[in-house]
């Protein structure tokens, strides 16, 4: 028999009669199966909080929405832990799609588990995942200027026949449409010659002779394309346009509709809306076998629409100001004194219109360039690039100004940029194109020279243009690497400073910086790659490897002066490469003057993992002198069969570990431990089961609590 408590029960059977009754007592044994009784044992623990040490933080992860509902999980977490940390309150949840930040369910978050004697740790402040990158990287796109040329036609395919290239056309077949050429003079026009397809017969398909005309790009849905040719035949004929995905590679029986040819040359125009039937074709098949002749084509071109336009030459602005505002970030004067700056009243720009800008020279100088006006525009010159300067000036008195060119205002290169401009008493329109030489080379202002009269000049409309021969089209300016850095860095600083300031109250530590560690080299950064998923973003890529001790110096700013900050990283004890490489990144972090208070090891172990490891890992966090902190403790089951004996290893795993966490890590260093999840998700790895009995998981992690 198993070994069992055993009860006892009594029965008392009764039985009426109208004059007596007997009493019998009946005494049975009834068997306590052994799960039962292994289950009273666990359930007659006391809550986890009765047997950690004092000082030590012990915690769980919780789903946002399920815990603010304070039923029965979220009372056995307020029962059974000392902190607490959100699932669902990330850089993804809280930074909007303009950048804003929403921060109410963090603050109800806050405000309900401290509410109720908890302490909250605070999860992921620079992450990789959970991050809103549709925002982040918005804020790094490159700027599109659209196209300036207008809505155009752009060629695919033009054939003129008047060489033997037979790039763009062909037949099908050698004999039914058999391939020549009219004698010079007599193309359309009477001009060159045309191309000549003879078909010899009446075809019983008409598809049996075909001239295939072909372009490079496939057609794409809702594209609008056209179709110009010049034709004839010996015999009035009609011909059917199938679209083609290649010479002979059939897909539809109708692309530009049928094509009438007469005995006298016929200019044709058709245009098309590309359709699903008519989409992914490059190829344009004209059949010909309904009608025995010879059929005579010249100047087939096709087209395709662009809206947007593009193509021709531009003159693409660099910088201009028309002073109507008092953004000065593109000009200024030498010396207030001797170029004082001002603006006329609105209405005495140039041709009466708004305001102009106002240098006064109070003085012939003995150099003209001690009186100057410089204008930036930005973008250093290169050797051979053409630049344009228009504006409009005018002088209180005549005067002619000598140009500069300068690497910076104030940094002189060459005495002569666009040459000398000339000013008037009346609005005079400039217009001044130079190429630039090596002397004129990278140079970004134009340093015009005032001194050599004493007069106020006037200026108004400054453009400087640079001649772009592909220009008319769309063109993408990307951000420089510094540029991308400053502009994610103040991304950064927001976030991190919006958060502390509705949480710093109750929120005393935080993982600052997670999983920053390669998996592949541990000894370098993590990166996102060429593909990165919704959701995922790398600060590292464009801030570098000080992202992080960005992000400490921020947290520590805009924190709580004892704020504990941790960096955390995951499979530290299955990659003791990565362990190291994290140790190496603390150093350096700390190196360039941040502080980092501790090592978060997140602990997603099964109950086969390696116990060496694990101890390697915790001795060489400890010989850092952090604190340390074990977060995200799950023991999985790995594939076998669930058994009791498989809780028992697992219930063993997690008592193995707060063993070791408390010989090898010195009491002054341990921080706390932290659950992935108090409760059994599908991969059943948490103290209580789903439906919230304690598991032996549960009495196995109590008495490695007793045991620090």
């Amino acid at each position: 028999m198993k070994n069992t408590y055993k009860m006892v029960w009594m029965l008392a059977l009764i039985v009426g009669a109208t004059s007596c009754a007997d009493y019998t007592d009946l005494a049975y044994v009834v068997e306590k199966p052994v799960s039962v009784e292994q289950q009273e044992a666990i359930n007659a623990y006391n809550e986890l909080t009765a047997y950690k040490a004092e000082g030590l933080l012990l915690g769980t992860k919780v789903d946002l929405s399920n815990y603010m509902g304070q039923g029965v999980n979220s009372r056995l977490v307020n029962s059974n832990f000392t902190e607490i940390e959100a699932v669902g309150i990330s850089h993804g949840t809280i930074v909007q799609a303009d950048g804003s930040s929403v921060t109410t369910d963090l603050e109800s978050f806050v405000e309900t588990s401290t509410g109720v004697g908890l302490s909250v740790h605070g999860g992921g402040l620079v992450a990789n995942n959970n991050q809103n990158s549709t925002y982040l990287n918005a804020t790094i796109a490159p700027t599109i200027i659209p196209a300036s040329g207008g809505p155009e036609w752009e060629e695919q395919v033009n054939l003129d026949f008047e060489t033997d290239d037979a790039i763009g056309y062909q037949s099908n077949d050698a004999t039914a449409a058999a391939l020549s050429f009219t004698a010079d003079g007599e193309g359309a026009g009477g001009s060159g010659r045309a191309l000549v397809v003879t078909n010899s017969a009446v075809r019983e398909n008409d598809w049996e002779s075909q001239l295939f005309v072909t372009f490079e790009t496939p057609t794409e849905e809702g594209d609008v394309y056209r179709l110009r040719m010049d034709v004839r035949a010996d015999a009035a004929a009609t011909m059917a346009t199938q679209a083609q995905t290649a010479p002979g590679g059939y897909k539809h029986w109708d692309f530009f509709g049928a094509i009438n040819a007469t005995t006298e040359w016929t200019s044709i125009e058709v245009e098309i809306t590309v359709t699903a039937e008519t989409s992914e074709c490059n190829t344009i098949a004209l059949n010909l076998g309904n009608t025995a002749t010879s059929y005579y084509f010249d100047n087939i071109v096709v087209d395709k629409f662009n809206e947007e336009g593009g193509g021709g030459p531009t003159w693409g602005l660099l910088s201009g100001n028309d002073f109507e505002t008092d953004d000065a970030s593109n000009y200024q004067s030498n010396d207030e004194a001797a170029a004082a700056l001002s603006f006329t009243a609105s209405g005495e720009g140039a041709e009466g219109s708004g305001r102009a800008l106002v240098v006064t020279n109070s003085a012939v100088r003995e150099n003209d360039w001690e009186s100057q006006l410089f204008f930036n525009f930005g973008t250093p010159t290169e050797e051979g690039q053409q630049l344009q300067l228009t504006m409009d000036v005018r002088a209180d008195a005549a005067a002619t100004m000598a140009t500069q060119a300068q690497t910076a205002p104030g940094a002189y290169k060459h005495w002569d940029f666009f040459g000398a401009i000339n000013a008037t008493t009346e609005w005079t329109s400039v217009n001044v194109q130079i190429t630039i030489s090596a002397e004129t080379s990278e140079c970004n202002t134009i340093a015009f020279n005032l001194g050599s009269t004493a007069t106020s000049y006037y200026f108004d409309n400054i453009e400087v243009r640079w001649y772009n021969e592909e220009g008319g089209g769309e063109q993408v300016i990307e951000l420089t690497p510094e540029e991308k850095n400053d502009t994610l860095s103040y991304a950064m600083e927001t976030y991190i400073a919006g958060v502390m300031e509705v949480s710093k109250e109750n929120v005393m530590a935080w993982d600052v910086v997670s999983n920053p560690m390669d998996d592949n080299n541990p000894s370098d950064l993590k990166g996102g790659g060429e593909e990165v998923p919704a959701g995922e973003f790398y600060w590292q890529d464009y801030l570098g490897k000080d992202y992080a001790v960005k992000a400490f110096n921020w947290a520590r700013e805009y924190g709580n002066e004892g704020d504990k900050l941790f960096i955390t990283e995951s499979n530290m004890a299955s990659n003791l490469d990565k362990c190291q490489g994290l140790i190496d990144y603390v150093a350096y972090i700390e190196e360039q003057g941040a502080t980092v208070d501790g090592i978060s090891a997140q602990m997603n172990i099964s109950v086969t993992s390696n116990k060496e490891s694990i101890v390697e890992m915790l001795q060489m966090l400890a010989e850092t002198g952090k604190l340390v902190r074990i977060s995200d403790l799950s023991v999985g089951l790995g594939d076998a069969e669930v058994s009791y004996e498989l809780m028992m290893e697992q219930a063993d795993m997690y008592k193995y570990v707060l063993d070791m966490y408390a010989e090898h890590v010195p009491a002054a260093q341990r921080y706390g431990v932290s659950v992935s999840s108090a409760f059994d998700t599908d991969a059943i790895q948490g103290l209580w089961y789903s439906d919230l009995d304690r598991k032996p998981a549960y009495s196995a992690f109590a008495d490695g609590l007793e045991g620090m």
